[in-house]
């Protein structure tokens, strides 16, 4: 028996989707990318979800049997919505995958974590065979650390250790960020906390200097990951 839960059918997209026609067709071409028999992964965001809701319709109509793997709750819940089957990494290892970026470099290196999932979408991204990451054009920038600082999420005793020892890695500006519908930090999916973290530059090594420094559970540094970057056309 399933659940009739409103709360899930009311489920829906909470900001507005800038330059919907092009990421429409990113969507499009991400969801001619699904065979039958796949387990695919879903990472966040407003051309993610566009993706999630054509896969949904081609699973339809044509009768597909695809499971998904998703990164965050908001895709969880949005694939319940749209009545996709849904697969666990302890059973399913995903055969490609599709997730957003903050920004990306010439070089197709990645700050990812405003939605504060970067955990299971590292995670999803190491385990798939490929990796598909798409973005509109004002994610693409010349360095890494133009618009947005690098989230890095920690266990939450540890927040000024791992304070002091950013420090001692150069950050240049580091702030506990803040959530908006509650009262206090933001919590993780996997119940921590996040520092955002303003470094003056970003160089290759940087995302295993954070890494190794006890109490980080991940970073949304992304660098030298085997993706393909798909550009939304511009309208």
């Amino acid at each position: 028996m399933k659940w009739k839960s409103k709360l899930i059918e009311d489920t829906d997209w909470t900001g507005s989707i800038t330059n919907a026609e092009g990421k429409q067709a990113v969507a499009s071409e991400i969801s001619a990318r699904a065979r039958d028999g796949e387990t695919i992964g879903a990472g966040s965001g407003s051309t993610s979800l566009l993706a999630l809701i054509a896969i949904a319709k081609r699973v339809k109509h044509e009768h597909l049997k695809i499971k998904i793997i998703p990164t965050s709750i908001e895709i969880m819940m949005a694939c319940s919505k749209l009545g996709l089957p849904m697969a666990s990494m302890l059973t399913e290892r995903p055969d490609w995958l599709f997730d957003g970026a903050d920004e990306v470099d010439p070089d197709h290196n990645l700050i990812k974590g405003r939605g504060g999932a970067m955990f299971k979408e590292k995670l999803l991204i190491r385990a798939s065979a490929k990796n598909f990451i798409l973005i509109d054009q004002t994610k693409i920038v010349k360095r890494l650390g133009e618009k947005f600082p690098i989230p890095v999420e920690i266990y939450p005793a540890s927040m000024t250790y791992v304070e002091a020892e950013l420090s001692r890695l150069g950050v240049t500006e580091l702030t506990l960020r803040s959530a908006k519908g509650k009262d206090g930090p933001v919590i993780t999916e996997t119940g921590n906390l996040i520092l955002d973290a303003y470094f003056k530059e970003i160089h290759i090594d940087l995302e295993k200097q954070i890494k190794l420094i006890t109490g980080v559970i991940e970073s949304g540094l992304f660098m030298n990951y085997p993706i393909e970057v798909l550009v939304a056309p511009s309208p």
